[in-house]
């Protein structure tokens, strides 16, 4: 039992074997947890900011502009029609490029 605590105390100092697994949660949040946060933020202000006439892509692929901005979805004209789509559906903002000249 003895050889156990020492090697549990291998650091010299108790305050050691807190140190790692602090480390390794800052390193995780700061790498992943944050960036994603910020992301999911800028995502929400840019839907927040969209009114009528933005041309805009959603997560499956569909691309319409929007004809009413209602307060939990968008009335959306395509080329099929109108249709209605929660908020939340919207991946961005669609800008065309210009076509590349050779």
């Amino acid at each position: 039992m003895n050889s156990c605590l020492m090697l549990a105390n291998a650091g010299g100092s108790p305050w050691a074997g807190f140190m790692m697994p602090l480390l390794l949660i800052a390193i995780f949040y700061f790498m992943f947890i944050r960036p994603q946060q910020r992301k999911e933020k800028e995502r929400r202000k840019m839907i927040d900011e969209l009114r009528a006439g933005a041309k805009i892509i959603f997560a499956g692929g569909i691309i319409g502009t929007i004809v009413e901005a209602t307060e939990k979805s968008f009335i959306v004209e395509t080329t099929d029609g109108r249709m209605e789509v929660l908020r939340a559906c919207v991946q961005g903002v669609f800008e065309e490029s210009a076509p590349e000249q050779k």
